[in-house]
């Protein structure tokens, strides 16, 4: 059995310690389970959010390591939203969905593919890797103006939001089919 060392790097905290759901809360139906042996979360059963309650942030880089189990599997990684209570679709309204989907099913819009900022600007290229690689997120969100990252590859340079500029950071349950999983959950925070 491999072990995983959760890294750390200059400038970033950890707020996933990979072992439990310390300083994290579900809303909505879906779960997520912790898988020790690679310290990863497991999306599963259904639209939920799993959001980071510690603190809210404004400025900062995040950045997310992430693997799907099937192509058509769908997930995504929230920025920037309100308190949701027990309202996972509070994320959607409030924030912003940085998408994992590269089928974009069921309407295959470039809106709805991985790395898009959902619903609002398709990313310039498909950069996920092979189904069971892990791929890694960066995204910058500076201000109102948002850069997305996807394996060293910039796919959205430079989006322009109008939401809130502080909020909550999650990860996303989209149906009972997909299977995401998520480690290395760590932010490089800007804020006074």
């Amino acid at each position: 059995m491999s072990v995983v060392i959760i890294f750390s790097e200059h400038g970033f905290v950890n707020l996933f310690n990979g072992l439990d759901l310390q300083g994290w809360s579900m809303a909505g139906r879906g779960k997520f389970w912790v898988i020790e042996q690679e310290r990863a979360l497991e999306s599963e059963d259904g639209m939920g959010l799993l959001w980071y309650t510690n603190r809210m942030y404004g400025d900062f880089i995040l950045k997310i390591d992430w693997r799907v189990k099937r192509r058509s599997d769908n997930s995504g990684i929230f920025i920037r939203f309100s308190d949701p209570g027990a309202d996972p679709l509070n994320a959607v309204k409030t924030g912003y969905e940085i998408q994992i989907d590269d089928l974009a099913l069921p309407d295959g819009r470039a809106e709805h593919k991985t790395a898009a900022i959902y619903d609002i600007v398709p990313p310039a290229t498909l950069a996920s890797k092979q189904v069971g690689e892990w791929n890694t997120f960066e995204i910058h969100a500076i201000g109102q103006n948002y850069t997305v990252i996807l394996n060293e590859i910039t796919v959205i340079p430079k989006f322009c939001g109008t939401r809130l500029i502080r909020g909550y950071i999650g990860i996303q349950n989209h149906d009972e089919e997909s299977h995401v999983l998520f480690r290395n959950i760590r932010i490089k925070d800007f804020s006074k």
